[in-house]
């Protein structure tokens, strides 16, 4: 078992060389780059984190789309959307098992919060304090309220039925869920200003994120002893969160990019590579490099 004072000796100089610029373009976060208004940014990253699963390609090909129609300010077209005439806009969508219909929902439910409240965050902070920071509280309270609104224009009984697909966007905590891509929705704004993460949200606490936890950053994870669970669920993102604070408790999940990217672009192979394992940097606290090179094995 490594200790946190060795991990950090590797973890953050390896966060240190790490390229961003390089892997932003290979991530979700890329579209919300390309807007300096908060109010945009903040709606375009609810959408590109809640579609942001299968292949990476397939996700940026849709969102590309996607932004195209709605114009040069996401927020004025979700404010203004108006379900009779703008639902016509997303009748050939189709992503995995989403169809047009349920993003055209989905972008109603959106309109119907900032209508309401003025914008996500607002709305989140009904269900968050920094007194008494609850983060699975907080996330399961957000998606209960997000989702339980009226969906008449979509749905006869004016409620999202149990099985629609429009849920699958917002999963809940409560559920088991690792709610990885709300968790990457909620790092997108919380943390920062950097060169990855935003920071536009200033009442919520980096502190208080919970790590989204996908199969590279599982994987990676138990290699340095941050977990030994096997298994996914918000129970594994909880406990990898907690060790990271051990690295540091201020911003825990400042690690969660460079981890994860360093899955996707296969530098952290799934399979043990010795070409690519010998030169990364983390291989003194890796215990998949520990385990399955011995020195014998080296020095052939």
């Amino acid at each position: 078992m490594n200790s946190p004072l060795e991990l950090k000796k590797y973890l953050d100089p390896f966060l240190k060389k790490f390229n961003y610029s390089k892997h932003l373009s290979q991530d979700p976060i890329l579209f919300i780059h390309r807007y300096q208004e908060p109010r945009d940014q903040e709606v375009v990253a609810l959408l590109a984190s809640s579609l942001a699963y299968g292949r990476v390609e397939k996700i940026l090909e849709f969102l590309e789309r996607l932004f195209q129609i709605m114009g040069p300010s996401p927020y004025q077209f979700i404010i203004k959307f108006d379900p009779e005439r703008d639902r016509k806009l997303f009748h050939d969508f189709t992503y995995r098992f989403h169809r047009g219909r349920h993003i055209a929902c989905f972008i109603y439910l959106i309109s119907k919060i900032l209508n309401q409240y003025g914008s996500l965050e607002k709305f989140f902070l009904k269900f968050y304090s920094e007194d008494f920071p609850q983060m699975e509280q907080s996330i399961s309270q957000f998606v209960h309220g997000f989702l339980n609104q009226e969906v008449f224009p979509f749905y006869r009984s004016g409620r999202l039925p149990k099985d629609s697909p429009v849920r699958f966007f917002l999963p809940n905590p409560k559920d088991g869920s690792t709610c990885k891509r709300l968790c990457l929705f909620l790092r997108w704004m919380v943390r920062g200003p950097d060169s990855v993460d935003l920071g536009v949200w200033k009442k919520v606490r980096s502190k208080d994120l919970i790590i989204p936890l996908d199969t590279h950053v599982a994987r990676i994870s138990r290699y340095l002893g941050l977990t030994s669970s096997l298994t996914y669920s918000w129970k594994t993102s909880c406990e990898i969160t907690e060790s990271l604070k051990l690295l540091d408790s201020s911003d825990p999940v400042k690690y969660d990019f460079a981890l994860c990217h360093l899955g996707i672009s296969g530098d952290c192979p799934s399979r043990q590579d010795i070409l690519k394992c010998k030169p990364c940097s983390l291989r003194p606290v890796c215990r998949c490099w520990n385990e399955c090179f011995s020195l014998e094995q080296l020095s052939c």
